[in-house]
This record gives C-alpha cells, sequence and structure tokens, in this order.
C-alpha cells in the first residue's frame, strides 16, 4: 500500500509542535472510503482478533479514548490508520517500506496460513495464525501509551512476540519528542529519534541511513531496536559497512557489526522499481523545502533517482502546516515529470508516481503543540480524498465525537459526506485541471485561514477554563468548523462541475 510520510521536529517547526503526517493511500486500483472518529474507552476492544492474519491478542484493561481515521465500510479489519490520544501522544500507521532478500530469508514475515486437509483426517493441519500488520497497529497501541518513547516499547514488543506480515514504518510522536521505527523482517525492528531540528521523509522505503547501535543497546537516548539486533546481523552477515577500526582489515575479515551503520544498505532496497515509485517522491519534498540546494541537471546533488536522498535535513527556514499539505499534495510541479504540467514530453509527464496521487484516502496532520495547556494541546489536521483537490481542515483531539460531516461516511456517494464531496470534487476537476485550478486553490487558503484563526479563537477561550469544561467547547468549535467546512466545499463542488461541464465535448456553440 503506497503512503507518503513527512516528520518534522519541534525547532523545526513554526510554533514549536511535534507534526507527523502521513497520506494513506489505497493499493491501485482501490479506493477505500475512510471517516474520523473518537473511540472512547468503553468501545475499545479487550480481546483482538485481526481481519487479514486471524492472529487474537489480549489488551490491557484501560484503554485512553483516542481519535482515529478507520475505514468507512465494515468487513475487513478497522485500520485505524492515525490519531492522538487523550495523554498527547500521537501516532500514525503504517508507511510501507521496502526490503531485500537477505532480511526476508533471515527472519521470514509472519503470514497467516490457512487450514490444510479435513479436521480429524490424516494429515490435517490446523490454520496458522500470521503477525500484526498495518490493519492492527494503532488499535493494538495508541490507547495505552503516555509517550512516543512508550509506543516504541509497545510496539516494539508485540513485534517480537506476534511478529507481522509486512514491512512497515510507524511514527510516534508527544509534545517533545518524534520516534520513527521500521519494520526488520519477521520479528525485529529499528527505531530512531527525529533530531529536532530537522525534517524526514519517507516515500515507502526503509528510510533510516544511519543507526548507533550502542546507543540501542545502551542509554536509548536516540536509539532503539531489538534486542538481538548485532547478533542476528552478525549471525547473517547483514551488516554491509565497509569501515572498520582496525586498519588494514578488509570487509570479509570482519566478524562483527559496525556500531554505527547504514540500515539502508543493510535491511532496504535499491530496485529500479524504486527509481520510479518512491526516491523521485523524497527528491520532490526535500527539493521544495531546502530549494537552495541544486537538484537539477548534470551537476544536482541530487536527482529523482539517487539512492542516497537524506533520511532527514535541516530545512532552510521553519516548516507549517501549509508547507506539509504542500508537498504531501504535491505532483512534482514546476518540473518536466508533473502529469499536469506542459513543461518536459509525453514520456516524462506522468515519468513518476505522484505524491498526491488518485488514491489518496485522507491525509492526517497530527499537531502537538507546547504552546497550549494539556486540555486543548493537540489539533488533528484532516483531509480526505485526492490532496491535489482538497483541505487540510483542523480538529481539536481533546473531545468525544468527531463531526458528524466527517464521520458519516458510508458506502452510499453522497456530498453530504466530506470523503465523498472531496472524491465528485476530484473527478470533475481533475478533467479540467487548468480550468478549476483556481477554484481549488481559493478554496485550500480560505479553509485553511478560516481554520487557524479557528484555532487562536478558541485556544483563547479555554485558556482560563478548567480541564473539565475544556472538551465541550472544543467540541462545539469543532462543530462550527465543520459545518463552515461543508458549506465551502458545496460551493467548491457547484464551481467545479459548471467549469466542466461547459466543457463537455457534447457542447455546441449555439443555443435556444
Amino acid at each position: 500500500m503506497g503512503c507518503t510520510t513527512i516528520l518534522i521536529g519541534k525547532a523545526a517547526s513554526y510554533d514549536g509542535s511535534t507534526i507527523i503526517a502521513r497520506n494513506e493511500d489505497s493499493p491501485g486500483g482501490v479506493f477505500e472510503p475512510k471517516k474520523m472518529h473518537v473511540v472512547m474507552p468503553t468501545e475499545q476492544p479487550r480481546t483482538y482478533t485481526a481481519t487479514a492474519s486471524h492472529l487474537t491478542i489480549e489488551l490491557p484493561e484501560e484503554p485512553m479514548r483516542y481519535t482515529s481515521v478507520p475505514d468507512a465500510l465494515a468487513g475487513h479489519g478497522i485500520w485505524a490508520a492515525a490519531g492522538i490520544n487523550a495523554a498527547n501522544v500521537a501516532m500514525t500507521a503504517t508507511e510501507t517500506i521496502t526490503s531485500n532478500e537477505r532480511v526476508l530469508g533471515a527472519d521470514p514475515l509472519v503470514v497467516y496460513r490457512p487450514a490444510r486437509g479435513v479436521q480429524g483426517e490424516e494429515g490435517y493441519e490446523p490454520e496458522r495464525p500470521g503477525g500484526i500488520g498495518e490493519e492492527d497497529m494503532v488499535t493494538l497501541v495508541l490507547p495505552y501509551i503516555r509517550s512516543a518513547r512508550e509506543g516504541v516499547k509497545r510496539l516494539g514488543a508485540l513485534l517480537e512476540r506476534y511478529g507481522t506480515y509486512e514491512m512497515n514504518g510507524i511514527a510516534f510522536s508527544d509534545v517533545d519528542e518524534i520516534w520513527w521505527l521500521e519494520t526488520v523482517g519477521g520479528h525485529h525492528w529499528i527505531a530512531k529519534r527525529v533530531p529536532d531540528d530537522v525534517y524526514v521523509t519517507m516515500p515507502n522505503q526503509l528510510g533510516i541511513d544511519s543507526f548507533d547501535l550502542t546507543d540501542a543497546e545502551g542509554a536509548q537516548r536516540e536509539h532503539m531496536a531489538s534486542a538481538d539486533l548485532r547478533t542476528w546481523m552478525a549471525e547473517r552477515h547483514l551488516d554491509l559497512t565497509l569501515a572498520t577500526s582496525a586498519v588494514g582489515f578488509s570487509r570479509a575479515e570482519r566478524t562483527d557489526v559496525a556500531d554505527v551503520f547504514n540500515p539502508r544498505h543493510a535491511f532496504g532496497s535499491h530496485s529500479d522499481s524504486d527509481h520510479v515509485y518512491n526516491t523521485p517522491r523524497a527528491w520532490y519534498m526535500q527539493r521544495c523545502l531546502n530549494p537552495s540546494d541544486r537538484w537539477d541537471g548534470p551537476g544536482a546533488t541530487y536527482g529523482p533517482e539517487s539512492d542516497d536522498i537524506p533520511w532527514s535535513r535541516v530545512p532552510e527556514r521553519k516548516l507549517t502546516i501549509e508547507d506539509v499539505k504542500y508537498v504531501l499534495s504535491a505532483h512534482y510541479q514546476g518540473t518536466p515529470y508533473d502529469p499536469y504540467g506542459k513543461a518536459g514530453t509525453t514520456a516524462t509527464r506522468g515519468m513518476y508516481r505522484p505524491i498526491g496521487i488518485n488514491r489518496n484516502g485522507q491525509l492526517a496532520v497530527l499537531q502537538i503543540r507546547p504552546s497550549c495547556p494539556e486540555s486543548s494541546r493537540s489539533v488533528q489536521w484532516m483531509a480526505f480524498g485526492s490532496n491535489v483537490f482538497n483541505a487540510l481542515v483542523p480538529l481539536y483531539t481533546n473531545v468525544e465525537a468527531a463531526p458528524a460531516y466527517l464521520e458519516n461516511t458510508t458506502e452510499r456517494v453522497t456530498s453530504e459526506s466530506f470523503y465523498w464531496a472531496n472524491r465528485i470534487i476530484a473527478a470533475l476537476a481533475d478533467a479540467r485541471f487548468n480550468d478549476n485550478a483556481t477554484h481549488i486553490e481559493q478554496y485550500a487558503e480560505k479553509i485553511g485561514w478560516m481554520g487557524h484563526a479557528m484555532l487562536h479563537a478558541t485556544d483563547a477561550c479555554v485558556a482560563e477554563l478548567p480541564d473539565k469544561d475544556v472538551p465541550a467547547v472544543l467540541e462545539q468549535a469543532n462543530e462550527q468548523m465543520a459545518e463552515d467546512l461543508k458549506r465551502e466545499t458545496e460551493t467548491l463542488l457547484g464551481q467545479v462541475l459548471r467549469t466542466t461541464s461547459l466543457a463537455m465535448r457534447n457542447a455546441f456553440a449555439l443555443s435556444d
């Protein structure tokens, strides 16, 4: 499943917030309806069974309330995707990532195997549950953690015990820290703290490019990992580091694992498909956020197919919510690779997989704000549908219910649902992209400033209130924001419908 992630440390963000954000994209040919939902403790299961892997796990007795963005249609699991809990801890899961044959052979994925034969007859083998995966992780972890570090430790323990059937990257944040965890094979994992002054770009590849095993095995200031990672890597010859502390010894003569190594080399991939599907997205995001670097031509430091694009960068200026939305909506604007552009050729336009793609399902931008009291600290910015044609709306998370406009997604296609309204707008606007671009830009800008204004006004309103009175005010602010959002979205739908209708091919110059 394709997704794109950006993480922004608190010293790199415009207001000192930690910000983690991810596009959740459906597989090719699939459009999975999504909704926003608040999971109350009474709703959280105490025994959880995964739909995909048939694994059953007993859960703790005292879950916290948390927001989520689950699949709207029942029948194939929760897929909670992203949210913030009552302790102001955020989680987004997962970014599907890549690996290689050496890793998967050394620690195979834990894949569900159905029963074989007939029960009671010779040769019968009962089903074998698989591990945990994207369907499960937010539900299994977010209600039970009180810091980003705790999130890493809880998920790491679950991975070591039950394994996983896929390679994934998961982000956790609190008001002070962001941590990024990557699964490595069936049971192993690594996690790294995002430095405060950087942003991280993740385009469906294993991303961490430097890892300190000594720290992971000791103080764990910036790194954590499976307890046996060093031994496992040594036994399976996974470390590809050339440098040694012993002068004169070749890599072939080494039997240890470097204290600091490159996980991309050890655990990741550098395939031809990466150069079409993955690396161009990291290239474009960093091109936007560090524009003074040379990104084009023979002398470019990095190109769209470079295998060494950094995992993290210090930006040229502090980054905003609008920067997050722009890069996670990108379709290579200003380059020969823009499918809507006029530069390049037919061969180059559409050459690389866009970030803002037709099968974006939802974008959740999770912001933990240090300048606000704990009772109103967390905001979940939401967009549904293809990001090229939508807008981000902020919603407070210390509430007991999400606005109906964002939660009422069903199988029925209707403009009364924010998800379906965005899908309809995108399909109509795409057909006449240049004619509709101004409508889309004005809509996104208006929702953006209305959202910031709502936050400023509501923050001021609740600043002096007792904590017990804050949730009701936040919930009312969310409802008013959703009402304004619905009005503006319906206006945009009317504009796009008219513009595209006027350009229909069965039009004729003469009229009655």
